[in-house]
Parts: C-alpha cells; structure tokens; sequence
C-alpha cells in the first residue's frame, strides 16, 4: 500500500513534505495519527516502519499521517538544530490541518520511535486543541543527561561517530526530485551552502541550561495533558523515561518496558517479542474515539522482569517474565541498603584506584540497536580494572527502578569522574551488567554551575544508576563495580587521576518489590510478515565491523565500527549507505582522545545521482576540543558543491 503524498502548508507559508495513509472509506471520518521525523520519510527510512502505518490504518481504522520536518527530506525550510522551537509551531500546525479535514474526526494523535516519540512529548507540552494522545517510544525526557550528547556531564564519545555525525550528512542531500520538480538541483546547493552541522553546537553547550530544557519534559511534567503512552526498552539508551516520568505525569497515562534495544518490540535484538501495533490501536482507539477496550481497567505498568542471561554482544533472546503494577511506586515497593562491613577493630579504609582511560569496552554502548550496537559483553575484563564489592543477595530477590549509590570520594584532579555498575556475577565468575550510572564529578551539586574538586578532599556524592530489572537467581552474587571512567560510552576527563574511596560510607540502595504484582492480559506475538525487515539492507556488502585494538607500544586503545549497504526507496531510487568511525583514547595522556567518522549517502534516481560524503576528526587535548569537518557532494558522478568547517571548543570542567 502506497500512501497519498502532498503538501502541508504551515502559518510561515514553508511547505512540509507529507504521507497519508487513509483507511476504507467505511471507516471515514476517522481520527488521525501523526509522526514527524527528519530521516528522509521517501528513501533512507521509506521502508522503516512501513507496516506499522498500514496496519494502523487498516486494522485500527486511523489516518496515519508521516512528514518529513522542515529543511529535511522533501520538505521545504532549513535545519537548523534537533528540536527547533518551529518545529513546535510547524507540528501544531500539522495538527491543525489534520483536523479541519472532512475524512478527520476532529480528533489527533502522536506517536514515534526515538526523535518522533520525543517530539510527541514535546508537542503534548504545548497543548494543541486537537491532540487527544500520544505514544512516545524510545523517547527522553531529559535531553542533556539522557541523549546521546552527554550523560551525568560528561560528552558522550561513540555516539559522536553515530547520529551526532550522520545527521550532517543526512540534512545536507536534495529533495526528491519527483516531489520537488524541475528546480531540485538549485534547492539542493541552498540546502549545503546554508548548512551547519548541529554538532558544533553540541560540543559548545557542554553544560545544562536553557537549551538542553528546551525539549526536555522534565521537570515540567505538568505540561502534558493528554493521554500518554511510554514504551521503553532495558537494552535501549532512553530506558529512564520510563518510572520517574511515569511518577511525574498528571495525566491519563501507561508504561510498558519490555527487554527491547532500538529496534520495533516486533524484532528488537533481544526479545522476547511482542507485537506493539495492537497495544497503539487499543490506546488510540480509547482516548481518540472513547471506545470501551478496557484501556482504562487494566494495568498501567507492564514491565519485563529480567533474568540471568550469558552475556552475548547479539543476543536473541533473554531470559525473564511480565510483571504488571497498578501505579508507581509499586505496591509493596521497599529499598535495601548494601554497606561493606570493615574487620572487627580496624578504622575506617580508604581504597585507592588509579584510573586506567580504556575501562568500559565491556559494556560498549548504552544505547543498542542494530550491530555493532550490540549488547553488554561477560564484565569481568572491566571488573578487573575497577574496585569491587560483592553481596550474597537474597535467592529471588526482584529490583525494579532506579538503584542508588552513595559514597565519599576523592580525587588527585580538580577534574575526575566516578563509573558505577552494578552485576550479577554467576557461580562461574561470569558477571552480567545489571545497570550502569555515571557522574562527572564537578557536576555533583549542579550541572547548570559545575564547580572544580578540590584535590585530595572527600565529599560526599550520590549516583542514579539507570531504570532495570533484575531478579537474582540461588548462586548468584550482586556486584557493585567502581571506577572512574566508562569508555568509549564518555569521553575521557583531560588528565590522569587517582580516586580514593572511604569504603565505610558506600551504600548501595536497591529497590525492590515484592509479591507477583497484579494480573495482565497476555500480549499479541508478532506474525512473521513479509516485509517485516523492509528496512533491513538487502545485501550487506559493507561488512558490520565492531572490533577493539590495543596498540601496545603506542600505548593507546580504539574502537571501531562499519555498517551499511544498499537498499531500495521510493520513486525508482536505489540507495546506499556507508557509515564508519572510530573513538580513542592514549593511555598515557587521556586528554589526547579523539572520534573520527566518515558517512556516505548515495541516492539514485531516474533524474540523477546524488551523493552527499561526510568525515569528522574530533581530537581532544586537556584544554579543548578541536572538530574538523570535511563535506563533499556529486552529481552524476560530477563534484558539485564542498563544505569544511573547522573549529576549537574549550573544555569547561569536562
């Protein structure tokens, strides 16, 4: 089912690229449904989802609507940053216009995976008359601790060669030319002479404030109130919009966290899976039709209990079961404390740790999706270079939230850092990653005034480890592992140090429930469709790379990963994809860290070949980022316009 594509004419007159998938005509007027995303709706993602659209038209009698946001795709404007706030006004545009159509009902819905579930909460913020609910999935609700540009105020570094660089290659390729007719080529050198990567901006705002709030429903809960789902994933990075945003919400809403990477509950890599698309017509169906499903009367908490599974980078599966809570906190919900007991007669004791810079390539990225962003690997090659506490927990014992970790540290640098993971070591040594929390350290008291430690004083510091689940099996121990760095997941801190931990005042609280929570229906299992994988590469030539190499003389470690290939689109293209990068970090003198990538677009169409090629060395010393930026493009195999950029960023407190 191909979808009817117009136009959307938004208050400053810029036309927004548009999809509609309109159900039988019985079934008219209907509500309508909108995703908005910058990802090329005609060819990079054509495929991404396309069942869902359909299945939510037809099965759930919707019109589902999809555009391409301004300045991308086919849509006319510029780009100019994740989130703009006319961005905001364009969407509730959009809805408007979907609304005032005589096939609508009136009544508008939100919905989307990552920056289209985001930009659903953002909308709901400002209360358009004719958005009656939303579904987030894989969304945030903080945009400076809980993306993939810093966490706990440290910069992010592998998702640096990810979508923090391929979105300078994505916004600087042409509109289709079959949507945008005769004059795509000239739109196509406005678009790159006008472009500037958002990355620039990224390293600068290195602190929270004004612009990372811009988009972040926290802690302005109340603003939303329609009807909200959040749909989550243990395995994906946005795990933590999920119990406090729940808590916080005043209004209709539900939480369903499944054990899913960044990927459709459908076929994530790991399942078990589910089928998501009857969960959003039974949501929708409700809040914009007033049907009786049920929706109302069953639990609001659906959450997947995770059990002990054997580490693998490509898991299929892991082990667990459903759980189901009324609300939040959960009935019967109760935090245990973990101290570590020092010997009868001796004082306090201070346990030193001198940071090694590569730590954390056990853990890789805590944001997985599709190879290399795989899954956490067996922690004991990390365990071995941090300091370790391990507690013999309760058989049976289910957490379920955010663990909480409290201690007093010091440090020999004015600028350090503290890595918590908390394992589930096996009877035969194998240590699984539970969760993982991350503070840079001069953002103990605030991440909007960072202040400088003082070197060799003690303070006291709490961590929030990130949402989990986790139920301990007979045998197994819980670990707490510390350290100071958690690489290539951060950048490394601008200089060698030392902590020191006062291990009388280490106490790890875990919340735990208690009982089976409350009865659930069962889920729909997914039907093996035929183009259940549309977006899959259909041939792999660019071979997935995910590899770690320690150079032993040079004394420095890097990371590496490749994927890609061809794939078909829309209106006869044939496309291909490359993107390659690389972080890493000397051992010796860790404020020389860097991240260099290389992104390369390649659209074929009957009226020309486009191809947009993108590469960013991002080096660090112990005073200031410098990214260079080199972008090239062709036509027909001909050069046609080139950009660089080149900039030094100082490092403050980071």
């Amino acid at each position: 089912m191909m979808p009817d594509r117009f136009w959307i004419t938004v208050r400053d007159g810029t036309r927004l690229a548009a999809d509609l998938y309109l159900p039988a005509a019985s079934a008219l007027p209907c509500p309508a449904i909108l995703e908005a995303l910058p990802y090329r709706k005609d060819d990079l993602t054509s495929g991404s989802h396309a069942e869902d659209y359909i299945r939510l038209s037809g099965e759930g009698g919707f019109a589902v609507c999809r555009i391409d946001v301004r300045g991308t795709g086919s849509s006319h404007g510029r780009a100019t940053d994740e989130y703009p706030a006319i961005e905001l006004d364009d969407l509730a545009d959009v809805i408007a216009w979907l609304a005032a159509q005589t096939w609508c009902t009136g009544t508008v819905g939100m919905f989307g995976y990552s920056y289209s579930g985001f930009n659903s909460l953002q909308v709901a913020c400002e209360r358009p008359p004719a958005l009656g609910a939303i579904c987030a999935i894989y969304a945030t609700d903080d945009r400076y601790t809980d993306d993939v540009h810093y966490i706990g105020g440290s910069l992010r570094a592998i998702d640096q060669i990810d979508y923090c660089h391929y979105m300078t290659t994505c916004n600087a390729m042409p509109p289709v030319p079959a949507l945008w007719g005769d004059g795509w080529i000239d739109e196509w050198r406005e678009r790159i002479l006008a472009h500037e990567p958002w990355i620039l901006r990224w390293l600068v705002e290195q602190h929270d404030g004004d612009y990372w709030r811009h988009g972040s429903l926290r802690p302005g809960y109340e603003r939303i109130a329609c009807p909200t789902m959040l749909v989550g994933g243990w395995a994906d990075g946005y795990r933590n919009n999920s119990f406090r945003t729940f808590e916080a919400l005043r209004c209709e809403k539900a939480l369903l966290m499944g054990p899913w990477s960044h990927q459709a509950p459908a076929r994530s890599m790991p399942g078990p899976h589910i089928d998501l698309v009857p969960e959003m017509i039974r949501w929708f169906d409700h809040h914009l039709r007033g049907t009786d499903n049920g929706v109302n009367r069953q639990a609001s908490i659906r959450v997947f209990m995770r059990e002990a599974t054997t580490p693998q980078p490509d898991a299929a599966m892991v082990n667990g079961s459903w759980r189901a809570e009324l609300d939040w906190p959960p009935a019967g919900a109760r935090s245990e404390t973990f101290e570590i007991a020092s010997p009868v007669g001796q004082g306090a004791r201070i346990d030193t740790l001198a940071i090694r810079p590569d730590v954390g390539t056990a853990a890789w990225n805590s944001c997985a999706g599709g190879l290399p962003w795989g899954q956490p690997l067996d922690q004991r090659e990390d365990d071995a270079w941090s300091l370790t506490y391990d507690w013999d927990p309760e058989a049976g014992i289910a957490i379920l939230g955010h663990p909480m970790l409290s201690l007093r540290v010091a440090s020999d640098q004015p600028v350090a850092s503290l890595s918590a993971k908390l394992c589930d070591v096996f009877p035969d040594g194998t240590s699984a990653l539970i969760a993982r929390g991350f503070l840079n350290l001069t953002h103990r008291h605030s991440s909007v005034e960072p202040s400088a430690l003082i070197p060799g004083t003690f303070e006291h510091v709490t961590v929030e480890l990130d949402a989990t689940t986790w139920v301990f099996a007979e045998g197994h121990r819980l670990r707490l592992s510390i350290n100071g760095v958690d690489w290539p997941n951060t950048w490394v801190p601008p200089r060698p140090f030392t902590l020191q931990i006062d291990r009388s005042s280490v106490q790890l609280q875990l919340p735990v429930v208690d009982g089976p929570g409350v009865e659930m229906a069962p889920f729909t299992l997914p039907v093996n469709r035929a183009d259940d994988h549309a977006d899959d590469h259909a041939d792999e030539d660019v071979p997935t790379v995910w590899t770690v190499e320690r150079d032993i003389l040079g004394r420095t470690t890097t990371a590496r990963t490749q994927y890609g290939g061809p794939s078909t689109g829309r209106d006869g293209c044939r496309q291909r994809e490359t993107y390659r990068g690389e972080v890493g970090v000397s051992l010796l003198e860790p404020g020389n860290s860097w991240a260099e990538a290389t992104t390369r677009y390649e659209l074929a169409w009957p009226e020309g070949t486009a191809m947009v090629d993108s590469h960013m060395l991002l080096r660090s010393d112990a005073e200031a980022f410098e990214i260079e930026i080199r972008l090239h493009s062709t036509l027909n195999g001909e050069p046609f316009e080139s950009r660089s950029w080149n900039q030094r960023i100082p490092r403050h407190l980071l």
